[in-house]
């Protein structure tokens, strides 16, 4: 999609993005995307009462398993830990 977007083949939309992005490939640099705008949107204040599995499937991660694991691995915290610190932080 993200090629065809631009008139270039997906092998040079992956050359590119590399060369430019100093060897992340185009899946990890959307994944990271996503998780910065789900972490984001867990500290939000007036996103307190949204459920995290649904902040998570408007940034394109339906799976909450899939979402906590990923976002363990990136931040070092479940997402619930997180948004827990964050609202303390606030306060």
């Amino acid at each position: 999609m993200i090629a065809a977007a631009h008139h270039i083949s997906v092998s040079h939309l992956h050359r590119v993005f590399q060369e430019q992005q100093r060897g992340e490939t185009v899946a990890s640099w959307i994944r990271r995307q996503r998780l910065e705008g789900a972490r984001r949107d867990l500290a939000d204040p007036a996103l307190r009462t949204t459920p995290i599995h649904t902040i998570a499937a408007r940034w394109g991660l339906p799976r909450a398993s899939d979402f906590t694991r990923a976002h363990r691995r990136a931040y070092g915290m479940s997402p619930m830990e997180y948004r827990l610190r964050a609202r303390l932080e606030r306060e």
